[in-house]
């Protein structure tokens, strides 16, 4: 398993690295366009489609994405889509966890399926748009989630007493939800350091956020680490509800690509939407 994991890893950064710091966007929109379909047609499955629904659905995804791309929204101002997507996150997000497993069950599978494929079209457009934004940009957005997850873990199995949500994702706990928050200040203070003192031709999302003050930017960090703690419990809660461990085996040793880029999900629109607005 370890070694799948690594090599899986490897070709994924392989892929991912130059795409990540070309000049243009568009070969991360083209590489994150088939990944964002895969997502798709797993989002198909987890909620009882067939191999013809599921692929259907990553065609759908596909075709959305396909019409952001052709209409060139990624190099428009979009601050009131962002804050529609921002809103509906917070509002669907707090629903979800309050009904819990049982209550995703209830909601008719049309609707579940149209809210899956806007929520991963409107990641994939949100990471295209960071793109153009700036690699500085993005990637402050992207070492946030990682940050967030990989301090949550290490606080949680060090300190975690108190269960997060026992019945959604019972290995995750308030103490971890701290330290995952602890550990992206600490990462914003680093870069907002480095940002001073180089040149990266892009603002990063932090200083961006502490050009109106360093409450908005603390404030600022603290929902994007909670919101995608919402977005890891969301895709928990759908797989759970399908009686499934992983999305997919896709990514040999890290299971499907919902379970990568779930917590990116509401977190890559929202720093947009904080950014537009400052």
């Amino acid at each position: 398993m370890l070694k799948q994991r690594i090599i899986t890893a490897l070709v994924l950064v392989a892929l991912l690295l130059p795409a990540l710091f070309a000049s243009s966007a568009e070969p991360l929109a083209a590489l994150t366009l088939v990944l964002i379909a895969a997502g798709a047609w797993e989002w198909g499955r987890l909620n009882g489609l067939g191999m013809r629904g599921a692929l259907r659905t990553g065609a759908a995804c596909l075709l959305v994405c396909l019409v952001f791309w052709a209409n060139k929204l990624a190099y428009q101002t979009t601050e009131t889509l962002w804050m529609a997507t921002g809103a509906a996150w917070v509002l669907v997000g707090a629903h979800l966890m309050r009904k819990g497993v049982e209550g995703w069950a209830r909601i008719a599978r049309s609707v579940r399926l149209v809210v899956g494929i806007a929520a991963l079209s409107l990641t994939w457009l949100a990471m295209y748009q960071a793109k153009v934004m700036g690699t500085n940009f993005l990637l402050s957005v992207l070492l946030l989630v990682w940050m967030a997850d990989v301090a949550a873990y290490f606080c949680g199995r060090a300190f975690g007493r108190r269960k997060l949500a026992l019945h959604i994702s019972p290995g995750k706990s308030w103490e971890g939800v701290w330290g995952g928050m602890v550990g992206v200040l600490l990462l914003a203070a680093v870069w907002l350091l480095l940002d001073q003192q180089m040149d990266w031709g892009s603002l990063s999302l932090y200083s961006r956020l502490q050009s109106r003050g360093v409450i908005l930017l603390v404030v600022g960090v603290l929902f994007l680490v909670a919101m995608s703690v919402v977005g890891d419990l969301v895709e928990s809660l759908v797989k759970r509800s399908a009686g499934m461990k992983d999305s997919s085996q896709l990514l040999p040793g890290h299971g499907g690509v919902l379970d990568r880029v779930d917590a990116l999900l509401p977190t890559l629109p929202l720093a947009l939407m904080l950014a537009q607005a400052v």
